[in-house]
C-alpha cells in the first residue's frame, strides 16, 4: 500500500514539474494567470481524487429532474472530473449515477406521458374530420362542372385529335394506340 501511495505521489510531482514552465513572465499578470491555471488544476485533480458522498448519489433518478439546473451541472461537472481517473478507482455509485445521467430516460430522452397516443389519434380523427366537411361544404357552394368536363365533349376531342394527328409518335394519333385518349369524365346528366 505505502509503495502504490510513493509511486503515485512521484508521477504527480514529475506531472507537475513537467506541466510548469520556468521561462521568464513577460508580465506581472502572466504570472498571476499561470499562478491560476495552476490552482485551477490542483483543484481539478484533489476533486477528481475524492470519490462523491453516496447520499449525494443516492436516488438520483428520481431526484434529478427536481433538481435545480445548477445543481445538475454541478453534479456532472463532478461526475464528469471524477470519470477522469481509473474507472477501477470509482465507486459502483458513481458509475451507475454517471451512465444514468448520461444515458437515463430524462429531458429529450424521456417517456412519453400515458395516454399521448391516444390524444395525437384523436387530434388527428378530429383535424381529418374537419378537413372531409370543409371540402363538402365548398363543392356545395360550387359552380357546375364546365360542358367540356363531360364524356360527349372528351369523345369529340379524341375524334378531332386523331382528324389533326396531334401526337402522332406516342398519343391517340400513333398507329397501334388502345389508351382512353382525352375521355375521362363520366357521361354529361340529362336534365
Amino acid at each position: 500500500m505505502f509503495l502504490r501511495s510513493v509511486s503515485r505521489a512521484a508521477a504527480r510531482s514529475s506531472a507537475n514539474l513537467a506541466a510548469r514552465s520556468y521561462r521568464p513572465a513577460t508580465s506581472p499578470m502572466a504570472c498571476l494567470n499561470t499562478a491560476q491555471r495552476f490552482v485551477a488544476a490542483q483543484q481539478t485533480r484533489a476533486a477528481s481524487e475524492h470519490a462523491i458522498a453516496n447520499p449525494t448519489l443516492a436516488g438520483i433518478e428520481k431526484r434529478w429532474e427536481g433538481m435545480p439546473p445548477q445543481e445538475q451541472a454541478e453534479l456532472w461537472m463532478q461526475l464528469r472530473d471524477r470519470m477522469k481517473v481509473d474507472w477501477h478507482e470509482m465507486t459502483l455509485q458513481e458509475k451507475k449515477a454517471a451512465y444514468w445521467i448520461a444515458f437515463g430516460p430524462h429531458g429529450p430522452r424521456a417517456e412519453p406521458p400515458k395516454g399521448e397516443g391516444w390524444k395525437i389519434f384523436f387530434k388527428t380523427m378530429q383535424l381529418f374530420v374537419a378537413s372531409v366537411a370543409i371540402f363538402y361544404a365548398i363543392h356545395l357552394f360550387a359552380r357546375p362542372q364546365p360542358r367540356t368536363m363531360t364524356k360527349e365533349w372528351q369523345e369529340a376531342t379524341n375524334e378531332y385529335a386523331k382528324r389533326e394527328k396531334i401526337e402522332p409518335i406516342t398519343g391517340i394519333s400513333s398507329e397501334g394506340y388502345s389508351g382512353k385518349g382525352y375521355v375521362q369524365s363520366p357521361p354529361a346528366q340529362k336534365s
